[in-house]
C-alpha cells in the first residue's frame, strides 16, 4: 500500500495445489477453493451470501478446526483495533463516525462454530472430525458484512463501494498452524494463502465491478445483473463497484489491463502508467501468471491498495501522487500478489521491494519526471528526518525493519522504515553488488517464490544464488545495526 507523506501532520505524529486445489507451490502446502455467491444491496449497504469452502489438510498434522479472518469486525463500534489510525480518521470517515461489522448466520458442514479471537475477529470452525494429511472438508458459511461509510478497503465511498477483506477467508498457515491476526492501522495486516475462487456477485443493473478474478459470465435480471468472476492461485479476492465507472483497456503481452475510473481528466495518462509499468515488471522480474490487471480510482484515505489483480487508487490524488501510486501499485502485483511475504511480521518486505520496483521503472521512463537519484535522496531525507525527530522526542530511535505491525507508534515511522529505509536498503545493495547480480536475484527471486509466501531468507538466498554473500548486509540493515 502506497501513503503519500503530509509534512504537515508528520511532526504532529512524530510527537504525540492447480485445479481443484491451487495451493501456492510445492513448498506451500494449502488447498482451499472458494465458491462465493453474493449480493450487494446499497439500500442497506450490506453485502449478503454464502461462501462454498473447500479446503484440503496438506499438512503434516491433523486439523480438528478450521480458522476464518473476519477482518470487517474491525469496524466495529467497539472493535479494541481500529483499521484507521487517528492521523487519517477524518479523510477516511467523511460523513462522521460509521461503523460496520460481520456477522455469521450458520456453517454448514461443521460439529460447532463460534466467533472468537483477540478482537472477535476469528471464526473458529469444530470439524465433525479430525482431518489428518490428505484429507478434505466442505463448509458453507451464511454470512453478511454491513459496510461503514470510510474511506477504506472496505466500505462505502461516495462514489463506490470497495469490497476487499468483505467476506470470511481462511487464516493462512504458519508453522504448521493458522495465524491469527489483528487488524492494525498501520501497513497491511493480512496473512493469506493462494486459492482458487469463483464468485457470483449480484448489483443493481447500472453498477459496473472492478475485481480480482476475470469475468466470465454476465446476466442482466430486470433491475439487476449478475456478474461471475474465477481466478486460479491467487491470495486474495476483492472488489470496487459504482455506478459511475468508465472503462479503459488495453493490451500488454497478450493481457488485459484496464483503468475505472469517474473523475480523471487525464485518465489516458493513468491507464499508460499502469500499462507501461506492467509491461517493465514483467520484463525485469518475471512474466505476470494472470490474464488480467485492473486499476481502479476510488475513495481512499491512503494513497492505494493492492489485491491480486487488482489496485485501488485514491481519488484525492494530485497527477504526480496518481502517478505514483498506480506505478507503486502495480509493483505490488510482483511483489504481495505473485510472490507472498509476511506483512505483519516483515512489512519490509513487500512495501519496500515493491517502491524500489517503483524507483527501477521511473529510471527507465525518465518522461514522468522522476530520477533514481531524486526518489532515493527523498526516501534517505525522510529516513533521518524520522531518526532525528523519533530521537530527540523519545530519546531513542527503533531502527528495526523486522517488527510485528503492532510495534509501530505512528504511520510516520511506518512508513519511514518498511518503504524509505527499504528504498535505501535495496539502492544501496544495488551499487554494491553491480546490475548484473542485482537484477538476476530479483528474478530468482521471483521465480522460486511464485504463489509462495516467501521469507526474508528467501530474498537474501536469491541473490546469493546470483553469486553474491550477502547475509551479513540484510541481517545489519534489518536489525537496525545499520546507521544511515
Amino acid at each position: 500500500m502506497k501513503r503519500i507523506a503530509v509534512w504537515i501532520w508528520i511532526l504532529a505524529i512524530a510527537l504525540g495445489c492447480v485445479g481443484v486445489f491451487s495451493g501456492c507451490g510445492e513448498s506451500q502446502k494449502t488447498g482451499a477453493k472458494y465458491e462465493i455467491v453474493a449480493e450487494y444491496k446499497p439500500e442497506s449497504g450490506s453485502l449478503t451470501g454464502t461462501v462454498k469452502v473447500t479446503f484440503e489438510n496438506c499438512e503434516e498434522s491433523a486439523f480438528s478446526t478450521l480458522k476464518f479472518q473476519m477482518y470487517p469486525n474491525a469496524y466495529r463500534k467497539n472493535a479494541l483495533y481500529r483499521p484507521v489510525s487517528s492521523a487519517f480518521e477524518k479523510s477516511a470517515y467523511y460523513a462522521g463516525e460509521s461503523y460496520g461489522e460481520m456477522t455469521v448466520y450458520s456453517v454448514n458442514g461443521a460439529k460447532n462454530w463460534e466467533v472468537m479471537g483477540e478482537d472477535e475477529n476469528i471464526l473458529y470452525v469444530f470439524l465433525e472430525r479430525e482431518l489428518y494429511p490428505g484429507d478434505k472438508v466442505v463448509l458453507d458459511i451464511a454470512f453478511s458484512t454491513k459496510l461503514a461509510n470510510v474511506n477504506h478497503r472496505t466500505g462505502i465511498t461516495k462514489k463506490t463501494v470497495n469490497l476487499g477483506n468483505a467476506f470470511p477467508i481462511l487464516c493462512g498457515i504458519k508453522n504448521g498452524g493458522f495465524y491469527e491476526s489483528t487488524y492494525y492501522s498501520d501497513g497491511d495486516p493480512f496473512y493469506s494463502d493462494c486459492a482458487d475462487y469463483k464468485v457470483s456477485l449480484t448489483l443493481p443493473k447500472e453498477y459496473v465491478v472492478a475485481a480480482t478474478g476475470e469475468t466470465v459470465g454476465e446476466r442482466t435480471l430486470e433491475s439487476k445483473k449478475v456478474y461471475t468472476m474465477s481466478i486460479l492461485n491467487a491470495r486474495d479476492f476483492a472488489m470496487v463497484v459504482s455506478d459511475r465507472f468508465k472503462v479503459l483497456e488495453t493490451a500488454v503481452n497478450g493481457k488485459s489491463v484496464k483503468y475505472y475510473y469517474y473523475d480523471d481528466k487525464n485518465a489516458e495518462e493513468s491507464l499508460s502508467a499502469a500499462a507501461e509499468s506492467f509491461a517493465f515488471f514483467e520484463k525485469t522480474f518475471g512474466e505476470y501468471p494472470y490474464e488480467q490487471y485492473s486499476v481502479a480510482q476510488t475513495g481512499f484515505c491512503y494513497g492505494g491498495m493492492e489485491y491480486p489483480c487488482l489496485s485501488m487508487i485514491s481519488d484525492a490524488l494530485n497527477e504526480e501522487a496518481k502517478i505514483r501510486s498506480i506505478v507503486h501499485e502495480t509493483a505490488h502485483q510482483w511483489w504481495y500478489a505473485a510472490v507472498g511475504s509476511d506483512q505483519i511480521e516483515n512489512a519490509w518486505q513487500d512495501e519496500g521491494v515493491a517502491e524500489y520496483s517503483s524507483v527501477l521503472f521511473f529510471e527507465a521512463y525518465e518522461k514522468y519526471g522522476f530520477t533514481r537519484e531524486a526518489l532515493v535522496t527523498e526516501a534517505l531525507k525522510e529516513y533521518r528526518s524520522y531518526y532525528d525527530v523519533y530521537g530527540s522526542v523519545l530519546g531513542r530511535t527503533d531502527t528495526r525493519m523486522t517488527r510485528n505491525l503492532s510495534e509501530y507508534l505512528s504511520d510516520y515511522e511506518y512508513r519511514c522504515i518498511a518503504y524509505d529505509k527499504g528504498v535505501v536498503m535495496m539502492d544501496t545493495l544495488r551499487k554494491s553488488i553491480g546490475d548484473k547480480k542485482f537484477f538476476s536475484g530479483l528474478k530468482k527471486y521471483y521465480e522460486g517464490n511464485l504463489f509462495r509466501m516467501a521469507t526474508p531468507n528467501d530474498l537474501i538466498g536469491s541473490f546469493e544464488r546470483a553469486g553474491v554473500d550477502v547475509h551479513g548486509y540484510f541481517e545489519s540493515f534489518l536489525s537496525g545495526k545499520t546507521i544511515l
